[in-house]
C-alpha cells in the first residue's frame, strides 16, 4: 500500500509541476516559458479546497465536489479551450489539472 501511495503522489505532483512544461514546449516553443508560468497559476484553482472540510482529505474525489473542480466548472473550461490566446492556455491548464485530478483518484490507490 504505501509502494502504490508513492507512485500515486509522484505521478499527482509530476503531472501538476513537470508535465506541463512538455505540453508548453511541444504546442508553444517559442514562448514556452510564459506558457508554462501560466499553466502553473492555472494551480490556483485548487483554493476551492480551503472551502473543504477538511481541506484535505486522500479518500475525497475532487472531481464533483469542490465548486471549481465541478462538472460545470469543467464545462466552462472546455469552452474557455476554443477562445484563443492565453485564455485557451489557461484552460488547457484547468483541463489538464481536472484529468490530474481524475487519474489521481480513479486510477490509483486510496
Amino acid at each position: 500500500m504505501m509502494d502504490c501511495l508513492f507512485w500515486k503522489t509522484g505521478m499527482h505532483y509530476f503531472l501538476h509541476f513537470v508535465f506541463p512544461v512538455f505540453i508548453a514546449l511541444i504546442f508553444y516553443p517559442q514562448k514556452w516559458k510564459k506558457v508554462y508560468l501560466i499553466l502553473l497559476a492555472t494551480m490556483l484553482v485548487d483554493l476551492d479546497h480551503l472551502f473543504a472540510n477538511p481541506i484535505f482529505d486522500p479518500t475525497r474525489n475532487s472531481i464533483g465536489f469542490h465548486f471549481l473542480h465541478s462538472y460545470y466548472a469543467i464545462a466552462v473550461y472546455f469552452l474557455l479551450f476554443f477562445c484563443k490566446g492565453n485564455i485557451r492556455i489557461i484552460a488547457i491548464g484547468l483541463l489538464f489539472h481536472m484529468l490530474t485530478d481524475y487519474q489521481d483518484f480513479n486510477l490509483w490507490c486510496h
